[in-house]
């Protein structure tokens, strides 16, 4: 919770310093808008900005206000993921974070909401400006400051237990994981068994068949050459056919 209330600081720190230039933001608004041909419609999501910024932007110092503004949006969006990750949240503190994520979401639908008092951010806009093209961009950033702020307070009213239970059960399970890779790494590893590819069993199983053939054929030469030696031993020296004495 501590680390979330500084992050929160930090970042209205950085609004402060972005809401005395709220004068150069509009000015920026209004040269980038001319630029892009875009000027009926109101500057209604994060997204709109940013596509100025990156298409419509020809000078340093309307690029570093509108550069400021998102990247305090962007801070309030990595904020609300801490939030979410905190504790799971009862249902009021769960209603503010959605409508925080909603509020900070590139593409929504800035253009109906309005910062009120104590705010006086519209105050410092004429009225078509506030009516018609900038009352709901420059009311998003004191808009979700307060809901978090909400969300910090609703938070903290909740039992010690509560996020106590949350932390220790994340921590137990950061350990019980620690401990399963160590276990796993400490384990000895056995004998390899030996495994033969179908290509080993066949080369095996070749050299086998030939190693039994060519024993079967030196059996066979042998049989045969002997089998000669003894026809030559009864059968004597040739003789011409015919008559014969014996």
């Amino acid at each position: 919770m501590n680390e979330v209330k500084e992050c929160l600081r930090n970042i209205e720190q950085t609004y402060k310093i972005f809401q005395q230039q709220q004068f150069t933001f509009i000015a920026a608004l209004e040269h980038t808008r001319e630029d892009a041909h875009d000027k009926i419609r109101p500057v209604a999501s994060i997204g709109q900005v940013q596509a100025y910024m990156d298409h419509h932007c020809n000078n340093t110092t309307d690029r570093r206000i509108l550069l400021m503004f998102l990247n305090i949006c962007s801070e309030l969006n990595k904020l609300c993921q801490k939030l979410e990750a905190l504790h799971p949240g009862t249902s009021v503190t769960n209603n503010i974070l959605e409508k925080c994520k909603l509020l900070v979401s590139p593409s929504n639908d800035l253009s109906t909401i309005r910062a009120k008092y104590p705010h006086d951010v519209v105050n410092h806009l004429s009225c078509d400006e506030a009516k018609n093209h900038y009352g709901g961009v420059v009311s998003l950033i004191p808009i979700v400051l307060d809901c978090m702020k909400a969300w910090v307070a609703h938070s903290e009213k909740l039992p010690r237990n509560f996020l106590h239970n949350v932390s220790d059960g994340n921590a137990d399970s950061q350990k019980r994981t620690q401990q399963d890779v160590s276990a796993k790494a400490s384990t000895p590893l056995g004998p390899r068994p030996t495994t033969l590819t179908t290509a080993t069993q066949t080369l095996v199983s070749y050299k086998d068949y030939s190693r039994e053939q060519n024993s079967k054929h030196g059996k066979k030469e042998h049989l045969n050459g002997t089998g000669r030696n003894t026809w030559k031993s009864l059968s004597g020296p040739w003789k011409p056919p015919g008559k014969h004495s014996f």
